[in-house]
């Protein structure tokens, strides 16, 4: 029987290189839940050995009950009825599968009914869901709502919801409206407090994914005659009481995820946390766990397409051979595979960091609580937070623009066959477009990442790895990164030196780009000294990438992006 997880030997080569050591400590709390729990890890090779296990869990479920239905649940999608939102019947079968397999509480603590898995593991789990269907991603990879209620709820909050997602219910972010869309701080739903002091929300919610569910995530503003991002907080409540589904949209991909159009009518809800914190830092925080899924969703796609031209490029014959042995589709094909392979590379790194800030959070408040020293820790989530701030935006711009390459890729190797219905590949492209839209926008990645990409703060970590002993067979590529690294600082320079602040934010995307490469390029680096068939992949990202870094250093030196100033007479 296929494995989504067994077969692919690139996300096999990845988890069999985690280090995730520190994290699933403070994780698992030293390994003591062991003693309360007899399938919780007694150490960490006991950990990655149940996480193999649920890995495996998922693969199998994935392979060979999800991605069998993907084309029909495509072509049902959501039906919406007397008010009623219903998923497609293949949709259904598989959030009842992941229900009885008690996967719904990924990344829940125990004590709630989850089963207390790092999010890199669940990355990696949303990865291989996206690769068998990508709109069941939208409703299975919703659990970092969970996450958000664990965090900053209170007690009472985390009794009574987060066992109930470990259940099954499902769970939704609302946050945009019609006239609020990447801009968040023009929301204008309406909080307030009737006189029992109950909390209420009053408006409309547009483009909401999976706006059905059970339990909702709401941005409202709380506080009257308030127009920004201050003024907004963040609410818990159930769908059923007085939310209304107006309507779903009918989309280009994603089909067995509902978009709902939400009313809410004087509906009772919960206020998570502290108000005036809905966006500035609760949003923030869930929206980047949901970037990393979006990420996954990009790079399952990838992969699914990516399989697709493989096995049909061997199968169809031109010309009296398959098309698989002509040079420009082989060609083609290996591009595919590289940028999938290092796609892979700095989602994984971006997991990391993303894992260890997480629990060193966790850490440093304990050590904090119990009046002992947090400086050593505190130093180390310091550095964690700065990494997965750049990192999670710029995996998510990469991956999602990648996946449209490459599903695009994928459809011009089928030919006209591709085109039609009848494969795969069709639907792929279609569910692919959506990944660099929500979640925040390219552009609005290319603003989250060009922060930490100015302030260079990799600056060490590329030093050291210039620094360290080099196989033969690499030097030649590790020379084109150092030159690379030389393009980037003088582009930079040039950038910052730049008095004309409009230029400085349009040449973002071409050094937020030149950093992906650098960075990207000595993961490959770092993998091919471990892995001998790394070398090819690595071999051809950077000479690709060396080539593209020296295109975008000319964009930003020859001031390709002046003509700005003369908008008006171009656009007419």
């Amino acid at each position: 029987m296929a494995n989504f997880f067994t077969d692919n030997t690139d996300l096999l080569f990845h988890f069999n290189r985690l280090q995730l050591q520190e994290a699933v400590e403070i994780l698992e709390h030293g390994y003591t839940e062991a003693a309360q729990y007899n399938y919780a890890p007694t150490d960490y090779q006991d950990a990655l050995d149940n996480y193999r296990k649920v890995l495996e869990i998922v693969g199998d479920i994935m392979a060979n009950t999800v991605a069998p239905q993907a084309a029909e649940i495509d072509a049902e999608g959501s039906h919406f009825a007397d008010g009623k939102v219903t998923y497609a019947k293949g949709t259904q079968q598989a959030l009842d599968q992941l229900t009885q397999a008690e996967l719904m509480g990924f990344i829940l603590p125990r004590r709630y009914g989850g089963i207390n898995l790092p999010m890199t593991i669940y990355v990696m789990a949303i990865e291989m869901t996206s690769r068998a269907e990508a709109s069941l991603m939208n409703l299975f990879g919703l659990q970092d709502i969970s996450e958000t209620i664990y965090k900053y709820g209170d007690d009472a909050q985390r009794q009574e919801f987060l066992p109930q997602f470990a259940r099954g219910s499902s769970g939704a972010m609302a946050l945009t409206e019609p006239d609020a869309g990447s801009d968040l701080q023009a929301v204008n739903m309406l909080a307030y407090q009737d006189e029992t002091g109950q909390w209420r929300l009053k408006g409309v919610k547009r483009f909401i994914t999976n706006g059905n569910a059970d339990i909702l995530l709401v941005l409202a503003r709380s506080e009257p005659g308030t127009k920004d991002g201050r003024g907004l907080s963040m609410f818990v409540c159930y769908g059923k009481d007085g939310v209304v589904v107006r309507r779903i949209e009918n989309k280009l991909g994603i089909h067995g995820s509902p978009t709902c159009e939400l009313q809410f009518n004087d509906t009772p809800a919960q206020l998570v946390g502290k108000r005036k914190f809905g966006l500035i830092k609760y949003v923030m925080d869930m929206m980047n766990g949901a970037r990393l899924g979006v990420g996954a969703q990009a790079l399952g796609i990838s992969q699914a397409a990516y399989d697709e031209a493989l096995r049909y490029a061997k199968s169809r014959e031109q010309f009296g051979k398959s098309i698989y042995n002509i040079p420009v589709v082989a060609n083609l094909l290996i591009d595919m595979r590289v940028t999938l392979e290092s796609d892979r590379s700095l989602l994984y790194a971006a997991c990391h960091w993303v894992d260890l800030r997480a629990k060193l959070e966790e850490r440093v408040e304990q050590l904090k609580a119990e009046g002992k020293d947090a400086s050593a820790e505190n130093a180390k989530l310091k550095e964690a937070t700065r990494n997965a701030a750049l990192l999670t935006p710029m995996a998510k711009y990469v991956l999602s623009e990648n996946a449209n390459k490459i599903t695009y890729d994928a459809l011009q190797i089928h030919g006209g066959t591709g085109y039609m219905k009848e494969f795969s590949v069709e639907r792929l492209c279609r569910d692919a477009r959506i990944t660099n839209i929500y979640e925040g926008t390219s552009q609005l990645q290319i603003i989250a990442a060009i922060g930490g990409v100015i302030n260079d703060i990799f600056a060490d970590w590329f030093g050291a790895h210039e620094q360290q002993d080099i196989p033969g067979n690499l030097e030649s590529l590790a020379d084109e990164l150092k030159a690379m690294r030389i393009l980037f600082l003088d582009a930079v320079k040039f950038v910052t030196e730049n008095t004309d602040k409009q230029f400085q934010s349009v040449a973002a995307r071409e050094l937020v780009e030149i950093y992906s490469y650098l960075y990207t390029g000595w993961l490959l680096m770092d993998e091919a000294q471990e892995n001998s068939r790394k070398l090819f992949i690595a071999r051809r990202y950077i000479l690709g990438a060396a080539a593209k870094a020296r295109r975008n250093a000319e964009v930003i030196r020859k001031e390709l992006y002046a003509d700005l100033l003369h908008a008006d007479e171009i656009l007419i």
